[in-house]
């Protein structure tokens, strides 16, 4: 069984090297030249709390792909989401038929792999892990696999026969989970993300740093209220997460803040930075469209508004368009709704 893992950044090279150490046939393809060229050398090298590894990988160039004389029977999608539809139509060919195309990655990018490769070839996931990657080829991971989880589910009856597969394929990764509706499960990520990952990176702080800020905790839970409020405006069933239990169908809002303090105490250290404060550091484009953005496209769509998100998305625009820099400072920006 041959499996790839396209895109490797902290999250993809970790994964990667754990489907690597379990003895899987892994090729690691990635659109960073520096960090494709370390790992050709040195492998991944991956730093947790209490132990540090160096795993030899195959790794490729993405420009590489065209020179491949096979096909994978399992490929995880492990770019940003903005990222999905053109890596998924690059790596279409060399997925065999029966083959499955999984997107580890936060989103509703199941909508975008699917008419790519067809439902029965796309299988969502729900991703809960603390990683970065600052240097190419290391991987500073904060959660390690006995603190990582994932769900998987299927689009298509077809499929769902062969998720614990591909759990039992993941699990030297993390704790696995097969959902019967994986895309109220995404949804339910989404929530949580669009509390926390783009509004704490305005404030250019760790997580844990941003919420101790006067006013920012009720923000963030305010912003995932919306979005729990339009996931269920939208159809969504609340389900449970993370491996919590107990969760009330009822208490839609009560959820997002079980939620909101599982990612404070369970997946986050003091010095955790969510993905989008890395990605501006790093001088990048981050996924607040396919977050907070999502959450207003599909508010506006039920003919509502999501006031939070708006402002999240707004102040998010402004930094990517250099107008503003992120800096506790825009709290105030924040909260002057």
């Amino acid at each position: 069984m041959r499996v790839a893992v396209l895109g490797t950044g902290a999250n993809g090279a970790g994964i990667a090297a754990d489907l690597t150490r379990a003895g899987n046939d892994v090729t690691l393809i990635d659109q960073w030249p520096e960090n494709v060229e370390v790992m050709k050398r040195s492998g991944v090298r991956v730093e947790m709390p209490n132990e540090s590894h160096v795993t030899p990988v195959k790794a490729m160039h993405l420009c590489e792909i065209a020179t491949l004389r096979h096909q994978f029977d399992i490929v995880f999608v492990a770019v940003k989401a903005y990222d999905t539809c053109w890596v998924t139509q690059l790596i279409e060919p060399y997925v065999k038929p029966d083959g499955l195309v999984i997107g580890l990655q936060n989103g509703m990018t199941i909508d975008d792999i699917a008419p790519i490769v067809g439902g029965d070839r796309t299988v969502g996931a729900v991703i809960e892990i603390a990683a970065a990657m600052w240097s190419p080829g290391i991987v500073e991971r904060h959660t390690p696999p006995e603190g990582t989880w994932f769900a998987l589910g299927s689009l298509s009856d077809d499929t769902f026969d062969r998720l614990h597969f591909v759990a039992e394929l993941l699990s030297c990764a993390g704790k696995t989970e097969v959902v019967s509706d994986i895309r109220s499960a995404k949804w339910m990520k989404l929530v949580v993300n669009a509390a926390e990952l783009v509004p704490s990176a305005i404030c250019n702080l760790p997580l844990l740093d941003a919420a101790q800020i006067p006013g920012m905790d009720p923000f963030m839970r305010i912003a995932g209220k919306e979005a729990i409020r339009t996931a269920v405006d939208a159809g969504q069933r609340v389900v449970p997460i993370f491996g919590l239990s107990d969760v009330d169908p009822a208490d839609p809002e009560g959820l997002v803040d079980r939620l909101l303090d599982a990612v404070y105490t369970q997946w986050s250290l003091p010095q955790t930075k969510t993905t989008v404060l890395q990605d501006w550091q790093k001088g990048r484009r981050a996924e607040a469209d396919q977050l907070n953005g999502y959450v207003l496209q599909q508010r506006t769509a039920l003919s509502g508004d999501a006031p939070a998100n708006r402002r999240v998305l707004e102040i998010a625009h402004r930094i990517e368009r250099g107008e503003l820099r992120p800096d506790p400072a825009n709290v105030e920006l924040l909260l002057s709704l």
